[in-house]
């Protein structure tokens, strides 16, 4: 017996941790009045962190098996629910291979498809606040804490050899447990990158503290941990100091956002540029949408920018 009630409209769902906290339960119905999509709705569905997997196979044999359920938006659990039901899958993306972990949940052909969407939505986010040359013209560091799917897309988007000299002049990656940062590693191996890459067990947030104190000013410095949305806290102590002129990313817009706040106080004596997770918010979920319905949804420009505008409002913001 599932837990789960056949969809009586076109369904997407969001499958994560805090899912009825999210902007995205007011700005997707105004997405999809707006793109069309009459009658469609989106439901969310919770799981622990690391939860069984035999909860994750559940969910997606539901989706894959009722006619209305159209797919999925997977955040927080995409290495784990990758791993729980890569065997349900008819098609795994290039992406999500090489990741091992899934974004995206679609359903073509009637084909289950699994994709990565997070290095075509963080690199979207990542270009549109750094601009192009800011690698090459700064010769910056990039530290991401966190050894999930968002720095696995993140680093393969800023790694590439095809990037020419817009890369960073070193990566460190930081985890508080050695198997995701074993992963990460293994992952890197796969890519054709000129990059050094150093991983750094740190349990500790003074451990990351020791980190950013030997980053190059201009670095790009990654709250992708989860901490502060989905768990309490960050991964930097009171401590921290920011390098000079260092751009300051928190993968989060919501929560109680203490990385955004250190940042934020900083943000004056040290010249910092920081960003919240808005607009990664937006391409994360527009890339989805537009995959899960089949339609096209743009990226840039004044249609981007609409799409931005009613979701400012829906959402309150």
């Amino acid at each position: 017996m599932t837990l789960y009630q056949a969809a009586t409209m076109p369904t997407l769902y969001f499958i994560g941790v805090t899912t009825t906290k999210s902007s995205i339960m007011k700005v997707f119905p105004a997405w999809a009045a707006h793109l069309g999509l009459e009658g469609a709705q989106i439901k969310g569905i919770d799981f622990k962190l690391h939860d069984d997997p035999a909860a994750y196979r559940e969910a997606v044999e539901f989706i894959r098996d009722d006619p209305l359920s159209m797919g999925a938006l997977v955040t927080t659990h995409k290495i784990d629910l990758f791993n729980a039901c890569k065997g349900l899958f008819d098609v795994v993306d290039p992406h999500a291979r090489l990741m091992d972990e899934t974004s995206c949940i679609s359903k073509r052909d009637g084909k289950l498809v699994c994709h990565a969407k997070d290095p075509i939505s963080s690199g979207l986010a990542i270009d549109g606040f750094l601009g192009a040359g800011y690698f090459a013209r700064t010769g910056a560091d990039l530290f991401s804490m966190g050894a999930g799917g968002s720095t696995i897309a993140i680093t393969w988007h800023l790694m590439r050899r095809s990037r020419g000299k817009d890369v960073p002049g070193r990566i460190v990656v930081s985890n508080r447990s050695q198997h995701r940062l074993d992963e990460i590693r293994r992952i890197h191996t796969e890519i054709a990158s000129d990059v050094p890459v150093e991983y750094v067990l740190a349990p500790r947030p003074e451990d990351n503290d020791a980190v950013l104190a030997n980053l190059k000013p201009g670095s790009l410095v990654i709250n992708a941990t989860g901490l502060g949305k989905d768990a309490p806290g960050s991964p930097l102590s009171n401590a921290a100091v920011f390098p000079e002129r260092a751009v300051v990313w928190d993968l989060n817009y919501r929560g109680e956002l203490v990385f955004l706040d250190q940042a934020r106080a900083q943000e004056r004596t040290r010249s910092l540029q920081v960003e919240d997770g808005w607009t990664y918010f937006l391409h994360g979920w527009t890339q989805v949408i537009a995959e899960v319905f089949d339609i096209d949804i743009a990226t840039s420009g004044p249609e981007f920018e609409q799409i931005s505008q009613i979701a400012l409002k829906a959402a309150g913001r």
